[in-house]
C-alpha cells in the first residue's frame, strides 16, 4: 500500500510540471466570454499568454495542482491498488471499477483545488488581483461563501471523474497486455509512455463536455454577478449561446496536454513500482536468481508484476 502511494506522488509531480501550461490554455478558453472572445485558438492563447504575461503565465496557479495533484495521484494509485486486491481478480471489468472508486474518492481534494486553480488561472495580473495564492484563494472563498463556495462544482466533478477514472486504469490495463509490458523489456518505457498518453486521451474525451460546465460553474461570478443556477441551467445557457460546440471548447489543448501528462504519470509509477517491489521482494545481499529457460510459443499477454 505504501508504495501504491510513493509511486502515485512521484507520478503526479511529474504529470504536473508536464501539463500545467496546456491546462492553464485550457480553462481560459473554456471561460472567455463569446461576445468578446479574448483568443482565437490555442495557438493564439498560447502565445497571447507568452506575450502579455511571460513564460510563468502559463503556469500561474502552479501552487494548488502541484500540492494537491502529487497527493490525488497518491491517493487514486493507492485505492485503485488496493480496490483491485480487494476486488481480488485482476480483470478489464474490475480495472475499471477499481479506476471509478479512485475517481471518486479522490474528488474531496480535488473539486477545491481545481477551484482553486481555475480562479488564479482567470484572475487579473499586477496590484488588481484578487488572489495571492492557492491558499489565500481557498481562504477567502470560504470566508465569503461557506464551505459550499469552496466545493462549488462538487457534483460536475464527481459526474467527471468517476467515469474517466474508470475508463483511464482500464485503458491503461488493456493497452499494457496487449503490448506484452513486462519488466526487463528493452522497449519497456517506451511502451508505458504510449500507454499511458493513450489512456489520458480516451479519459478526457469520455467525460469532456463535463469538464466543461465543470468550469463554468467554477468561474461563474468571478468577473461579474453569477449567470448560473446549477449544472442543468449551466448546460442550458451555454447550449442556447453557444451551441454544442461550446462543450468542445479547450479540446485541443487538453488533448495536446493529455498525452505528454498521463504518459509521464503512468511511466513513473510503473517504474517506480517496478524497482521498489523488485528491490523489496528481495532480502539484502541475497543473489538474484538465474532466469528459468523460457518455453517455445508465444508469450503471456498478462503483464507478470506491472
Amino acid at each position: 500500500m505504501a508504495l501504491d502511494f510513493l509511486a502515485g506522488c512521484a507520478g503526479g509531480v511529474a504529470g504536473v510540471l508536464v501539463g500545467h501550461p496546456f491546462d492553464t490554455v485550457k480553462v481560459r478558453l473554456q471561460v472567455q466570454s463569446v461576445e468578446k472572445p479574448q483568443y482565437r485558438g490555442t495557438l493564439h492563447c498560447f502565445q497571447s499568454i507568452i506575450k502579455q504575461e511571460s513564460v510563468l503565465g502559463l503556469y500561474r496557479g502552479l501552487g494548488s495542482p502541484l500540492m494537491g495533484l502529487t497527493f490525488i495521484n497518491a491517493l487514486v494509485f493507492g485505492v485503485q491498488g488496493n480496490t483491485l486486491r480487494a476486488l481480488g481478480q485482476d480483470s478489464p471489468l474490475n480495472q475499471f471499477l477499481a479506476g471509478a472508486a479512485a475517481g471518486a474518492i479522490q474528488c474531496v481534494i480535488c473539486c477545491p483545488m481545481e477551484l482553486a486553480k481555475t480562479r488564479l488561472q482567470l484572475q487579473n495580473v499586477g496590484p488588481a488581483r484578487t488572489y495571492k495564492g492557492s491558499l489565500d484563494c481557498l481562504v477567502q472563498i470560504y470566508r465569503q461563501e461557506g464551505l459550499c463556495g469552496v466545493n462549488r462544482g462538487m457534483v460536475s466533478t464527481l459526474l467527471r471523474e468517476t467515469p474517466s477514472f474508470g475508463v483511464y486504469f482500464l485503458t491503461y490495463d488493456v493497452l499494457t497486455r496487449a503490448m506484452g509490458c513486462e519488466p526487463g523489456d528493452r522497449l519497456l518505457v517506451p511502451k508505458l509512455l504510449l500507454a499511458g498518453g493513450t489512456s489520458g486521451i480516451t479519459s478526457w474525451l469520455s467525460t469532456y463536455p463535463v469538464d466543461v460546465v465543470k468550469s463554468r460553474l467554477q468561474a461563474d461570478g468571478l468577473q461579474g454577478a453569477p449567470r448560473y443556477h446549477g449544472i442543468i441551467d449551466c448546460v442550458r445557457q451555454s447550449y442556447q449561446a453557444e451551441g454544442w460546440r461550446v462543450f468542445t471548447r479547450g479540446l485541443t489543448s487538453t488533448l495536446l496536454r493529455a498525452f505528454p501528462v498521463n504518459a509521464a504519470t503512468f511511466a513513473t509509477v510503473t517504474v517506480v513500482l517496478t524497482y521498489t517491489r523488485g528491490k523489496e521482494a528481495r532480502p539484502e545481499g541475497e543473489a538474484v536468481p538465474a532466469a528459468p529457460a523460457a518455453p517455445a510459443g508465444p508469450t503471456l499477454a498478462q503483464p507478470s508484476s506491472l
